[in-house]
């Protein structure tokens, strides 16, 4: 069958059981996509530190899932980022609907992981980024010389809290139960640190606090329900919470069997009570959320789901065509085999890694920019001024002005046809944001990435004037993609301007706002708001303003 929009399987989901799944498949020459609509990797991405996957002795959550990411290409399996909207599970050629159209597979694998669980104590939210935060990777830094009350008692409120004493002068864990629910190892570990404090039996009742931060919470022993107030003399604390996740099973609710905490029932094959529908990863019951056991989960799922292939390809005498070249995401540019060489030293900008897709990307672009950077002449600036120039002499799609002008120095603005775009980078678009910033060069020089027609739609209805600042961290794994969206925003709306800052280098900006975890967005310089937002929500988010 030569239906493009036809496969053996459908993975919807990118994170480590969804990715493990889409290895197997593509390696038995399977016809296999994998949908996400957010970043690939899933919640691990935001883990610092990995230390307990068999054969790896430390990687980052990101790092890892790439690697699979690449394997899974390499194999064959194509990518697809868009969002599921509805599923027909019936017979035996199931229908996925998303917002790029229906596709059709034999068999789906509902890999859609889970999310942060919200503890409920009064002050979580109105707190949410000013004191209390769910990301050590991403915000630990902010609490530099502080004390912390952790939230959890499993693995990873033991590994963050571990991490968060870089940071922090005190680490206090308030585990629900008796006794943590990870490895003795590890509570031993955490024992043994001077830093950290736990006690058992305790839960957060409330936190209160002023402009500045949280400045009180309320304790209460859950065995003799005394309560006791945890105060730091003459100084705010922070809140970290690690307590679990919700499963992200609301696309599957009614068409598959969940149980009571709506995690979906499987079989030992990870099949759920509809054929040919299996499940994997952190959506499905277990007592070990962990990369680990989702690749298990995965690799089960797609050995089953091989099975099915084969069979109804026997049944209907239907075969899905495999691409003789894997696919990427469409909203990507093409790699290139024509790739620019440039001299790379250890203090270069950029690495030989990198060339072959800014080659890409400096190929599709349609108009020429020139990275205006504005700077005092101090060292951060010539750090700015030389990273631009590097980047620069690999195309003739870019050239570099200087300027000294301005607020928050350095900062690099993109200029189009000699008009202000509305985007600009404050500090030196490296660690995460180096690949939002050249995906910013590319939606703002056009094409750019491919937009859904309500994302195109939704970005017309704005039509007041929207001043964006959006304040990160070089170290934080969820930012980028408030970065691109927003950059993106700005380059095909000119009612809207956005400014990415590099929090740290502008203490000025986080004591203003009162800004203790990122991303966040600040608009015409009154509505903050802080978490991880899609094109879309940040559309939905400007539109309520």
């Amino acid at each position: 069958m030569t239906d493009q929009n036809f496969y053996d399987a459908i993975i919807v989901g990118g994170g480590p059981a969804g990715l493990t799944a889409a290895i197997y498949l593509a390696r038995a020459r399977y016809r296999v996509l994998v949908v996400e609509k957010d970043r690939i990797g899933g919640q691990i991405t935001i883990t610092h530190e990995v230390v307990n996957y068999p054969g790896v002795e430390k990687i980052s959550g990101e790092a890892l899932t790439n690697i699979m990411k690449t394997q899974a290409q390499n194999f064959g399996a194509e990518f697809m980022s868009t969002e599921v909207t509805d599923l027909n599970l019936e017979g035996d050629i199931k229908t996925v609907t998303t917002k790029k159209g229906e596709l059709k597979a034999f068999s789906v694998l509902i890999a859609t992981g889970a999310n942060p669980r919200r503890v409920g104590f009064t002050g979580e939210d109105t707190f949410r980024g000013r004191g209390v935060a769910y990301c050590a990777t991403c915000d630990g830094e902010f609490f530099t010389g502080k004390e912390l009350l952790v939230i959890g008692g499993g693995f990873a409120s033991a590994e963050e809290s571990m991490f968060l004493t870089r940071y922090a002068s005190k680490v206090t864990i308030l585990v629900r139960k008796d006794s943590f629910s990870c490895a003795k190892s590890i509570v031993e570990e955490l024992e043994q640190n001077p830093k950290i404090k736990v006690l058992y039996n305790t839960e957060l009742q409330s936190v209160e606090g002023t402009d500045m931060g949280i400045t009180k919470a309320t304790l209460v022993n859950n065995k003799t329900q005394e309560t006791s107030t945890y105060e730091v003399n003459n100084d705010t604390f922070g809140v970290f919470v690690f307590a679990g996740y919700v499963p992200n099973t609301a696309l599957v609710k009614d068409k598959v069997a969940l149980d009571e905490s709506g995690y979906i029932i499987t079989d030992s094959n990870h099949e759920t009570n509809v054929k040919g529908v299996f499940a994997g990863g952190d959506v499905c019951i277990k007592t070990l959320r962990q990369v680990v056991t989702a690749t298990a989960d995965g690799a089960l799922a797609a050995s089953a789901m091989e099975k099915v292939a084969a069979s109804m390809h026997e049944k209907t005498g239907l075969v899905p065509e495999v691409p003789n070249a894997k696919r990427e995401a469409p909203e990507k540019a093409p790699e290139t085999s024509q790739a620019t060489t440039v001299d790379t030293s250890d203090n270069s900008f950029i690495s030989e890694d990198m060339l072959p897709q800014l080659n890409a990307v400096f190929e599709r672009m349609q108009n020429k920019l020139t990275l205006e950077v504005h700077s005092d002449g101090g060292a951060k600036s010539l750090e700015l001024l030389s990273a631009m120039k590097e980047l620069s002499a690999l195309t003739d799609k870019l050239e570099v002005s200087e300027a000294s002008d301005g607020e928050h120095l350095p900062f690099v603005k993109l200029i189009k046809n000699g008009e202000d775009t509305g985007v600009a980078f404050h500090g030196v678009p490296g660690g995460h944001e180096f690949t939002s910033f050249i995906l910013g060069l590319y939606n703002t020089a056009g094409p750019g990435q491919q937009l859904e027609d309500d994302e195109v739609n939704g970005s017309k209805s704005l039509t007041k004037d929207y001043d964006l600042k959006i304040l990160v961290s070089l170290s934080c794994t969820m930012c980028p993609d408030l970065v691109v969206a927003a950059q993106h925003l700005a380059a095909i709306n000119p009612h809207v301007k956005a400014h990415v800052y590099d929090l740290n280098l502008y203490p000025d900006l986080k004591d203003k706002y009162k800004v203790m975890s990122v991303p966040c967005t600040v608009t015409n310089d009154d509505n903050v708001s802080f978490g991880r937002k899609s094109f879309t929500e940040l559309v939905e988010h400007l539109q309520k303003i």
